[in-house]
C-alpha cells in the first residue's frame, strides 16, 4: 500500500533557523528528504519516515539504493522517543548524546558510523559561546541528524539539496557536512583576521582606540573553535583505515580530503592565534611605558617639590631661633635656597635621565 510522502511545517523563503520547535511535526522532525539517483529529493515527514524505515519496498517507485536523510530537533520532546523507537540507530548513537564530551570525531559501531560534530549557530556573533554540537548516525541507506539549536552547516545542506543537488550516499552528505564546517571555519578566520588588521593598524599609528579586551576575546574564540572544531585524529584515522565495507574508495578519498581541509584551516587559526598573542604583548608593552612614563612625571614633581616642603617644615615650627626671623631680606634668600634646591634635583631627574 502506497503512503502519500509529506514534510513538516516549514516556509521555504526562511532558513534553518525559522524552523524552531514550531517548525517541526509531531515527532521533533524538521526537515527530512530521500534521495534518489537522477530523480529530485522528496520531502518527507516522520510517519513516512518510519514507513520506510520498516519496509524500504513499501513505497512504490522507490530503488533499494535511496538515502533517507531525516534531521531532528532534540529540543522536542518527541524526538528523542522517535529516534529510540526507529529501530536502526547505533546504541553509541545513544551514548554519545547522552555523554558531554563534545569533541569532533567520526567513530565506526560494526556497520553503523557515528559523529559528533560542532558547528556554529546561524546567527554566529563571533563570541565563544555561539557553538553547537550536532549528532550524526548513518549506515548504507539512512542519515540521521540531531541538534539543539540551529546550525549553519545543516541550513547549507537542506539548501542545496532543496536546489536540487544530488547525494549518492550517505558519506557523501557526511564529507558535505565536514567541507561546510571547513567553509565555516575559513569565513571565521578571515573576519577575524578583518579586526585583527584594524586592531594593528590603531596600534602601529598609535592610537588609542584598541581594546586589549577585544584582543583576549578573538583569542578565546579561536582557542574554543580549535578545541570544539578539530576532527580527533585518532579517530579519522582509524575510519579511513578501517571503513564499512558500504563505504566506496572514492567516498574514503573525499572524506580524506576534507580532513585534510580542516588541517589548513587549523593551521591557519594556529598562526592566528601567535599574531594575536603577539599583538597582546605589544599592548601590554605599550601600557607599561605609558605607566612608567606617568610614575616618572609623578616621582618627578615629588623631588623637585621636595626642598620647599623640607623648609616649610622647618620655618613653621615655631620654636625659637628660627635663622632670618628679625632679617630684612630672609624671605628673598629663602626663596633663592628653595629654587637653588629645585634646579639640584631638576638637574637629578632630567639631566641624569637625558645622559642615560
Amino acid at each position: 500500500m502506497a503512503t502519500t510522502l509529506a514534510t513538516a511545517p516549514e516556509n521555504n523563503s526562511k532558513p534553518e533557523e525559522a524552523l524552531g520547535s514550531w517548525g517541526s511535526d509531531e515527532s521533533g522532525l524538521i526537515v527530512g528528504y530521500l534521495l534518489t539517483p537522477d530523480q529530485a529529493p522528496r520531502p518527507v515527514d516522520s510517519r513516512a519516515a518510519q514507513d520506510l524505515l520498516a519496509d524500504p519496498n513499501s513505497l512504490a517507485g522507490v530503488p533499494v539504493d535511496s538515502v533517507l536523510w531525516l534531521h531532528f530537533n532534540l529540543a522536542h520532546s518527541g524526538s528523542r522517543r522517535w529516534l529510540e523507537r526507529c529501530g536502526r540507530l547505533s546504541p553509541a548513537f545513544f551514548d554519545v548524546l547522552e555523554n558531554n564530551l563534545r569533541t569532533t570525531r567520526v567513530e565506526r559501531d560494526e556497520e553503523s558510523l557515528v559523529a559528533v560534530v560542532n558547528d556554529v549557530h546561524f546567527d554566529f556573533s563571533f563570541d565563544s559561546s555561539d557553538i553547537s554540537t550536532l549528532w550524526i548516525n548513518l549506515d548504507r541507506s539512512l542519515f540521521v541528524t540531531a541538534r539543539h539549536l540551529p546550525l549553519r552547516s545543516i541550513d547549507q545542506l537542506r539548501t542545496h539539496i532543496k536546489a536540487g543537488r544530488s547525494f549518492h550516499s550517505t558519506a557523501e552528505l557526511l564529507e558535505h557536512l565536514l567541507r561546510s564546517q571547513a567553509d565555516v571555519l575559513v569565513d571565521i578566520v578571515r573576519h577575524v583576521t578583518l579586526r585583527i588588521d584594524d586592531i594593528e593598524d590603531d596600534l602601529l599609528a598609535n592610537r588609542p582606540g584598541y581594546k586589549r579586551v577585544k584582543l583576549g576575546s578573538l583569542r578565546r574564540l579561536l582557542v574554543r573553535l580549535r578545541r570544539l572544531l578539530a576532527p580527533e585524529p585518532a579517530s579519522l584515522f582509524r575510519l579511513l583505515q578501517h571503513p564499512p565495507a558500504w563505504i566506496s574508495a572514492a567516498d574514503v578519498q573525499a572524506l580524506r580530503e576534507a580532513s585534510e581541509e580542516f588541517s589548513v584551516v587549523l593551521s591557519d587559526m594556529a598562526s592566528l592565534q601567535e599574531r594575536i598573542k603577539l599583538l597582546q604583548e605589544e599592548v601590554t608593552a605599550t601600557m607599561n611605558e605609558e605607566t612608567n612614563r606617568t610614575l616618572f612625571v609623578l616621582t618627578t614633581v615629588t623631588v623637585m617639590a621636595l626642598p620647599i616642603n623640607i623648609l616649610a617644615g622647618l620655618f613653621g615650627m615655631n620654636v625659637g631661633g628660627i635663622p632670618l626671623s628679625q632679617d630684612p631680606h630672609g624671605f628673598w634668600i629663602l626663596v633663592g635656597v628653595v629654587l637653588a634646591g629645585t634646579a639640584v634635583a631638576a638637574w637629578f631627574a632630567f639631566g641624569r635621565k637625558k645622559d642615560r
